[in-house]
């Protein structure tokens, strides 16, 4: 009988040609029945599996041999995705809105690589075949109409509407929070249709909006019934007798404290440090054993597994085991005794470790300390919490020495140290944001960071040498053009980063950098895109160095209660421990064939954890703004676009006031300088910059906030501030490729007239006494205002000059108008370097409304030349792109989103009417009349 090894090496052959099924059975000579029954389930099941391929010629072939790439999909909210290969040496593939079929974000998928750039680096291709869905349920707001409804997902990465027949309802009205299961794919324009499968309230009670993240994200909540059973079946205590049959080492007579945060309940590690007699010092790191309660393949491992790490989101922590064990006999509480694995390690003068062991053990901590007041003691700011520890003083002065030292050494060998300000929102009692406070990182934190980091190093190190299967935490080199673009952005600034021309980057000299800005205005946004040039830190089966640490050799072996990974190499260390240091040669091969699947897994978990995380962050700081509109707040500009300048709040929130809102004069983006430039009054906003703002509006749809500047006229009109651009000088962007808004509706009919606008908004020439970006209906558009002199408008649509030329002085360089107007047109639109037509699209990325800005990775991997953090300065997931004006009618026949929901998978109740598409104010279509759609 063939086996699949067989079958998959036969069609891997260079000189195989794509079989059909009777061709591959007269090959192999199958002549059994029940053979033949069993040939045909392998290729079912491979095919499924996407290990082979069915041609329409029903012919057999491998992928990798029919020119398709295999990968996960990683949509972006404006319809475009990118593939991530499961080959890792393979570029990623941008993949068109056109061409991903009915795929969504995280499926599965073959595709075929349709273009190549030139050197064959950035590729584009087309979705061919979907091998696993990853979205089969959506979270989002069910619209009501009548014999029909629609669900518009809350994630903005799946940008259609779900269609609902009547009878899916299952009870839901209009406004509520629902969780919709798909039952049919979309296709073509045709929508998805689903079914309600749970109501979680409506959208505006309490505690939905946290529901509503934790089931787009799909974080289980309560554990399965023999999960709890097993974690019921764990002891309370420790009894003497299984000390002695573990044959662990004593330590219950070291001082031993837990130093965290005050509400802590999973106390995983613990630490203790003495001087030795030769000088050395000896520091002990405690963690605890979490595999010996948690046993392979049981389900309380296979559920840990499955969730990967413990959530921690604003009101809750959704954690990877039962509190049964996190907060109990797993948790190092004070004055009891608990197992632990210990790494000791023996550091001489010069902070190298000359020393170390790693063994299973016993401990009882004498103190469950916190960090406030391990920072008290250290700083003498409360008398009475030294007196009440004053045992513990000296010991805990030995480790600020130990963890500055260790530090400072860290610092010179090169390590990357981002000094980010982190806070936190406290809610009260009904889920609502009542405050947001900064997250100090003191002494105390430095103390436990620098201790854990030395144990990881080590333990990595250790069982690297002893060629052992393990998870290794690695963070690989930047990719090189991403980073020669950072060092050319950082010159800007009149910083050099040494090493550059191509040569390799060692992580010293930008941490030098890093030093260099500490203090200046300029500190955010490079730290920040230096934080985008790299790479993200992950988990993997094989140890290729840390490069943000500088370290050649890391793990994660410290939070067993809370990561996954750290709880498999806990059992890997215990088990090489009982067996003096050797494996089977079985459960070698054992082990490491599931190491890589672990470490992506792991890894696939923590960015769900982290991506949740920032989620529910927003919201809350969206909501703690709400009863603030109006309201007056001075805050720093901590980035600067084409499209206005993002404002952060000492408390950490962070804005933006757009351009259209900037009415005092048309600014200019200056990209190299990153400044915004007033055309008449030469006035300059850079980062770093203090303003003062008002709160203008909170979009709590998309937790977004909106600022305006105190000093400047709101730029109020009928309908509100959403709206058209028509009258903020005309710059209306259209989609790509499509039609304009309201100003530029004629686009193509260049009007000579004075104030009329050509193609998307063109100059006209200024009404004396206007104020500045007034304009009348139809495309009219007044740029100027008081003092703004343009010339006639041209034939053909084209601008005219400016009235006065003159240059603008930003770092010492001279910007002429004419320089800055070739770079980015005024208020954010798209203008050619060589002055002529405009689009109606405008420039892609020039007119979009991004969401609130938010440090994090991106799409790509990093490569191919696509960004594996985000590559512009939009946060929070949405790059700035063309919007949507929308100019003429839409068919009928569509959802409130725009999709056609005639045939295919929707279902409309017969004689039922679909509501035509309400107009918005302001303007016209889909765009939110800034350039963006209401989905981003």
């Amino acid at each position: 009988m063939i086996n699949e090894t067989e079958l998959l090496s036969f069609m891997r052959e260079t000189a195989y040609k794509p079989m059909t099924y009777q061709e591959l059975e007269e090959h192999f000579q199958i002549s059994d029945a029940v053979d033949f029954k069993e040939f045909l389930k392998l290729l079912t099941r491979l095919e499924q599996e996407g290990q082979i391929i069915l041609t329409r010629t029903q012919r057999y072939g491998v992928p990798e041999r029919m020119d398709l790439v295999r990968g996960r999909l990683q949509a972006h909210a404006k319809g475009f995705a990118f593939l991530i290969p499961e080959n890792k040496e393979h570029p990623d593939v941008y993949i068109h809105a056109n061409d991903l079929k009915s795929a969504m974000n995280g499926d599965i998928v073959f595709v075929r690589v349709s273009s190549k750039s030139v050197g064959g680096g950035k590729l584009e291709g087309e979705v061919v075949r979907i091998i696993t869905r990853a979205v089969t349920q959506i979270v989002g707001v069910f619209q009501h109409h009548e014999s029909y409804g629609f669900v518009v997902p809350d994630d903005k990465r799946i940008n259609r509407d779900i269609f609902v027949p009547s009878e899916a309802f299952q009870g839901a009205v209009d406004g509520d929070k629902v969780v919709v299961r798909i039952v049919e794919y979309p296709e073509g324009r045709a929508a998805a249709q689903g079914e309600v499968v749970e109501i979680l309230g409506h959208k505006d009670d309490p505690g939905v909006d946290i529901l509503s993240i934790i089931r787009k994200h799909q974080l289980p909540e309560a554990f399965p019934e023999e999960v709890m059973e097993e974690a019921i079946a764990a002891p309370d205590v420790i009894d003497e007798a299984e000390i002695a049959k573990q044959g662990r080492r004593d330590l219950r007579d070291k001082v031993i404290v837990t130093i965290d945060g005050e509400d802590a309940k999973d106390l995983d590690d613990a630490v203790h440090i003495e001087k030795m007699p030769n000088g050395n010092i000896r520091l002990g790191v405690h963690i605890a054993d979490v595999g010996y309660y948690v046993r392979e393949k049981s389900e309380l491992d296979q559920e840990a597994y499955n969730r990967g790490c413990s959530v921690y989101l604003v009101d809750r922590v959704i954690p990877m085991l039962p509190h049964r064990l996190s907060n109990g006999i797993c948790s190092l509480n004070p004055k009891v005794d608990r197992f632990t694995l210990s790494c000791e390690m023996e550091f001489d003068e010069d902070m190298k470790v000359v020393n170390h062991d790693v063994f299973t053990s016993v401990i009882r901590t004498k103190e469950r300390m916190t960090y406030t007041n391990v920072r008290k003691i250290l700083q003498n700011e409360d008398p009475e919490v030294t007196e009440r520890y004053s045992d513990l003083v000296d010991m805990f002065k030995q480790m600020e020495e130990l963890a500055l030292r260790l530090r400072g050494n860290r610092m010179r060998r090169g390590a990357v140290d981002f000094d980010f300000v982190e806070s936190k929102v406290i809610v009260d009692e009904n889920g609502k944001a009542v405050d947001i406070v900064k997250r100090e990182r003191s002494i105390a934190e430095q103390i436990i960071e620098e201790f854990m980091l030395a144990a990881n190093e080590t333990v990595a190190e250790h069982f690297h040498w002893l060629k052992v299967p393990f998870i290794y935490r690695i963070h690989e080199d930047p990719d090189q053009e991403k980073l020669i673009n950072f060092m050319a952005f950082a010159a800007n600034f009149g910083y050099k980063v040494k090493g550059g021309k191509g040569d390799k980057v060692h992580p010293r000299a930008l941490q030098k950098l890093l030093e260099d800005i500490q203090g200046t205005k300029e500190q955010t946004v490079l730290s920040t895109m230096m934080l985008r040039s790299m790479k993200q830190a992950k988990y993997d089966a094989e140890s290729t160095g840390h490069f943000g640490l500088a370290a050649e050799f890391y793990t994660h072996f410290t939070s067993p209660i809370r990561r996954y990974p750290d709880l498999v190499i806990h059992r890997v260390i215990r088990e090489v421990i009982e067996s003096n240091g050797v494996l089977s040669q079985k459960r070698q091969e054992y082990l490491a064939s599931r190491m890589g699947d672990i470490a992506q897994q792991s890894s696939e978990r923590e960015r769900v954890a982290v991506e949740a995380e920032r989620d529910t962050e927003q919201l809350k700081k969206a909501e703690f703004m709400l009863d603030k509109v109006g309201e007056e707040f001075t805050g720093m500009i901590s980035s600067v676009t084409s499209f206005g300048m993002f404002i952060e709040l000492d408390n950490t929130v962070e804005g933006l006031i757009r351009l259209s809102a900037m009415t005092d004069d048309y600014y200019h983006f200056h990209e190299q300088h990153m400044a915004l430039v007033g055309e008449r009054t030469s006035k300059i906003y850079r980062i770093g910059d203090e303003v003062k703002i008002r709160v203008a509006r909170v979009n709590m749809d998309d937790h977004t906030i909106d600022f305006e500047m105190v000093d400047m006229k709101p730029h109020r009109r009928e309908g509100g501030f959403e709206g058209s651009y028509g009258r903020s000088g005309g710059y209306v962007g259209g989609r790509p490729g499509g039609k304009s808004g309201k100003a530029g509706a004629k686009a193509g009919k260049a009007a000579a007239k004075a104030g009329k606008s050509g193609k998307a908004g063109k100059y006209g020439k200024a009404e004396r006494g206007s104020k500045p970006g007034d304009s009348g209906k139809g495309g009219k558009a007044v740029p100027g205002g008081n003092g703004g002199k343009f010339s006639k408008a041209r034939p053909e649509g084209k601008s005219g000059k400016p009235g006065k030329g003159g240059a603008i002085r930003v770092d010492g360089v001279d910007i002429s108008t004419a320089e800055v107007k070739g770079r980015a047109d005024v208020n954010g639109g798209a203008v050619s370097s060589k002055r002529g037509k405009r689009s109606g699209a405008g420039r892609a990325g020039r007119s979009a409304e991004p969401a609130l800005p938010t440090v994090t990775f991106g799409f790509g991997s990093g490569k191919g030349g696509y960004a594996s953090g985000p590559a512009t300065l939009s946060r929070g997931g949405n790059s700035p792109a063309g919007g949507s004006g929308g100019g003429g009618g839409r068919r009928k026949k569509t959802s409130p989103s725009g999709i056609f929901i005639g045939g295919g998978a929707s279902n409309v109740a017969e004689g039922a009417t679909t509501p035509a598409r309400k107009k918005r104010k302001g303007g016209k279509g889909k765009g939110d009349g800034n350039g963006a759609t209401p989905k981003e």
